[in-house]
């Protein structure tokens, strides 16, 4: 079952978005990948942004809210139901346009088209 491009953006527990996640690690389901340099907590747009500083050259990713899986407030550490090699893979983070529904509709595609059964 895949999950809906909707659902994407809309965080799992609405205690996620009260603290604020700026500064957390992120933690793919096969390793660290960065620090949150920025997160929304907009209805029906959140995300947030990676800095993955050396793991991709300084480069930074967009994650669809919808892709967290957990959040460890003790760790300061945000886990995400993708691999390293999905998240690369994604379309590139685009500074100027990332805030735009089509940029955002690409990449909750991107992410929305893995089924729920296929993640590891």
């Amino acid at each position: 079952m895949s999950m809906r491009t909707g659902d994407m953006w809309t965080y799992r527990q609405s205690n996620w978005t009260t603290s604020g996640l700026t500064g957390f690690d992120v933690e793919a389901v096969d390793g660290g990948i960065g620090k949150i340099d920025e997160s929304s907590d907009e209805a029906g747009a959140g995300y947030v942004v990676v800095d993955t500083g050396p793991w991709i050259f300084g480069k930074k990713v967009l994650l669809p809210a919808g892709v967290i899986r957990d959040v460890d407030f003790d760790t300061e550490t945000v886990f995400v139901d993708r691999s390293k090699d999905e998240i690369k893979n994604a379309p590139e983070f685009d500074e100027a346009g990332y805030r735009e529904p089509a940029y955002r509709e690409r990449l909750g595609g991107y992410y929305g088209s893995r089924r729920d059964d296929d993640l590891v």
